[in-house]
């Protein structure tokens, strides 16, 4: 389980990347949802942190490919592959996320470990 922050320092509408390996990033919604989903855009290694979020989803800032932020699909291309979604919960007012098993999905020629 990692710790993102304090929920009150992350303001709906906001992102922040947690350097873990390979690094995820939370989102607060506008509706006041929290998410969190793999930070590296499965195209090219970009960080979704970095992108535009819209309802439930979030715009990659590269190539503009869109991931669903419940789910973790893709809802535009170019990226093909979904990036991994991990569990959100609010501890003692602090936002905790609970990394998922699954096996990541990363852009070509990218390791866990962040290189090429």
């Amino acid at each position: 389980m990692h710790k993102a922050c304090p929920l009150n320092q992350l303001a709906p509408g906001d992102a922040l990347r947690l350097e873990t390996k390979p690094p995820i990033a939370v989102f607060h919604t506008e509706d006041g949802e929290l998410f969190a989903i793999d930070d590296t855009c499965t195209h090219q290694d970009a960080s979704l942190a970095d992108g535009w979020v819209e309802g439930c989803e979030v715009e990659c800032p590269l190539h503009a490919s869109k991931f669903n932020l419940r789910t973790g699909e893709v809802d535009a291309p170019p990226a093909k592959l979904p990036v991994r979604v991990h569990e959100v919960k609010v501890i003692d007012g602090d936002i905790m996320v609970i990394e998922s098993d699954e096996a990541p999905n990363l852009p070509p020629g990218l390791t866990v470990d962040g290189h090429v």
